[in-house]
């Protein structure tokens, strides 16, 4: 009896002592103050409580949370140190060809606790963003180049996504789960016309900008018209493309012309304004309880969904840049990649958790059985088992929550002077356009906050 309880007990009480930050407290509850800070005047307040467990089992995630916090509240420098090594942990799993000890623990943990207790790795949508918003850094901090270099190791990172998704399906065809399926079917309508996690039209959107800044037209066309691909009604990229095979002399102009209109070019004394509109948060992952039947015994587990989110209308209205209101058009639902990332790991979560269930059920049956060895006797050691078991099934609601919703661009020439703007009930601000350049907006949305930062290139 003395036996199973001290099993039992460090089970319970010894695991918590790792760094398994996720693993009994839910990441949201975790990060909820966080986004709470960047709707206030002071965004960074509390930055020190996540940058202090970058080194932890969930250290990549808070990389990421620390570096958008940062970007949110425009300080690009710090911003670009916590990519860099959210950066880095993606790279440091690249390069693990042999499994090393410490994650042999981390695996046997998750077997006995749940997914929580393994370390974040991310899915693909999130790395693409990570080398995205890095871009963005390097832009708005005036180095074009270095900002080229993270887009395109974005677009590499969407082809090797892609593959990597076509391969993993190939072995979870076969699996089934009544309570799984319903959550496959609600998740494809909560991600809408969006049907993968790792084709991000934002990524592609922001890749062909950087190539024309740079005056690189024939690679701006070919990230542009991928874009346009995912995300089809958008009328800014139309006009894009168009305004490409024009000035390029490609046969698909006359197409284009004829589906889209013409292109409209901009005066000598006009500047080019392009303005990024982010939106609201991610969603946030909630918990479902899914049967396992196991030797005539139903056994619940808990595995990660995304409830039904409400409506957020897809066009944003700019004041202040002429007579005529500009409209930002939606160019990504990032909630939907999310959920699609969700809906594409649901298989090998349910495989997990039936392993993990089957060897929690064992180990309680093991524990039991001692207790009978023992004439019956009351076995504290069972009573703790049925609690840890409570306690320690969690499921894992990970995923980078300081992420936009949505985004959306606008584009726009008109002459060049200083205006004061607005995006729909925000504070205004005054931008400046110069003839010839372009002024790029970044306007950041977080609830009744709105952030501008712009430049001219």
């Amino acid at each position: 009896m003395l036996k199973s309880l001290s099993i039992s007990l460090s089970l319970l009480f010894g695991l918590t002592g790792c760094a398994y930050n996720s693993v009994f407290v839910n990441y949201p509850s975790q990060i909820a103050p966080h986004k709470q800070a960047l709707n206030s005047d002071t965004p960074t307040a509390n930055i020190s409580e996540l940058a202090d467990n970058i080194n932890s089992n969930d250290g990549l995630l808070y990389a990421q949370e620390s570096g958008r916090i940062m970007q949110v509240a425009g300080d690009f420098e710090r911003s670009k140190t916590y990519y860099q090594q959210a950066i880095s942990a993606y790279q440091a799993f690249d390069d693990k060809a042999i499994i090393s000890a410490s994650k042999l623990g981390s695996g046997a943990s998750s077997l006995l606790l749940n997914d929580n207790a393994i370390p974040y790795r991310g899915p693909g949508y999130e790395r693409i963003m990570v080398h995205q918003y890095q871009a963005l850094n390097y832009l708005f901090s005036g180095d074009t180049q270095g900002a080229l270099v993270e887009v395109r190791r974005s677009n590499e990172l969407q082809s090797m996504e892609q593959a990597r998704y076509q391969q993993s399906q190939k072995s979870v065809q076969n699996m089934a789960n009544g309570t799984i399926d319903a959550q496959m079917a609600q998740l494809g309508q909560s991600a809408g016309t969006v049907t993968s996690s790792f084709l991000n039209a934002y990524s592609y959107y922001i890749t062909g900008l950087l190539h024309e800044l740079a005056n690189e037209p024939n690679d701006a066309f070919i990230d542009y018209r991928k874009a346009a691909q995912i995300t089809p009604d958008n009328r800014y990229l139309q006009q894009d493309l168009v305004r490409l095979a024009k000035q390029l002399a490609m046969p698909q102009y006359d197409e284009f012309k004829q589906r889209w209109g013409d292109t409209v070019l901009p005066g000598e004394q006009q500047g080019q304004v392009i303005l990024i509109v982010e939106r609201d948060f991610v969603p946030e992952k909630q918990s479902i309880t899914v049967p396992f039947p196991i030797n005539g015994n139903i056994q619940s587990a808990s595995l990660a969904t995304y409830q039904p989110q409400p409506y957020l209308n897809s066009t944003s209205l700019i004041h202040g840049l002429g007579e005529e209101n500009v409209e930002a058009q939606n160019i990504a639902n990032i909630s939907a990649l999310a959920i699609n990332a969700l809906k594409e790991d649901l298989p090998g979560a349910l495989f997990r958790q039936a392993a993990r269930i089957y060897a929690k059920y064992e180990l309680n049956q093991s524990v039991q059985s001692g207790s009978r060895r023992a004439n019956n006797q009351v076995d504290a050691g069972a009573l703790v088992m049925q609690i840890f078991n409570v306690i320690s099934e969690q499921a894992d609601r990970r995923s980078w929550l300081t992420l936009p919703r949505q985004a959306q661009i606008a584009k726009q020439f008109i002459d060049a002077g200083t205006y004061d703007i607005r995006l729909n009930n925000s504070q205004n601000v005054k931008i400046e356009v110069k003839p010839n350049r372009t002024t790029i907006i970044w306007a950041i949305e977080t609830g009744n906050r709105t952030r501008f930062y712009s430049i001219i290139i």
